[in-house]
């Protein structure tokens, strides 16, 4: 069994047996279980609610540090506009339907829905399918980034 430590910044030294590869959705599960790329398998047992995000370190059960959290390619809408208010507008509108959206200074970025797309081009902002790490904000109900 795995569990989460959180340090805060992660720590780049700390000596790490792999890395783990996961989806945003495959951040956000609590309890679930992985296949390593040498084949082994690991059984990850986390506080509910938990989310993993990029540079987070999970613990074995004996103290030791066994893995970074690294966020997977996955296919995405990467939303662009002309000024940052196109892309907050573009922010507003998918925030008013729940959809998980990461935020960069100069983009958005969503899974892919075609009537999300087709909402974000009617606002006059440009749509690229990408694959691309995503990482959707937690929500503000998940607090900051530490537990």
């Amino acid at each position: 069994m795995v569990t989460l430590v959180r340090r805060s910044p992660p720590d780049a030294a700390a000596e790490v047996h792999c890395t783990l590869a996961l989806t945003a959705e495959e951040r956000s599960r609590s309890r679930y279980r992985l296949t390593l790329d040498d084949g082994s398998a690991v059984h990850l047992q986390l506080p509910r609610g938990t989310v993993l995000r990029e540079g987070d370190l999970l613990e074995a059960e004996d103290g030791q540090c066994w893995g970074r959290v690294v966020a997977k390619p996955e296919p995405v809408l990467t939303v662009r506009g002309q000024t940052p208010f196109d892309l907050l507008r573009a922010a507003y509108h998918l925030g008013n339907r729940h959809v998980a959206l990461e935020l960069q200074p100069t983009l958005l970025r969503l899974s892919p829905d075609p009537v999300l797309q087709a909402l974000v081009e009617q606002l006059g902002l440009l749509v690229e399918p990408e694959v691309a790490p995503f990482q959707p904000e937690a929500g503000a109900y998940h607090g900051t980034h530490e537990h």
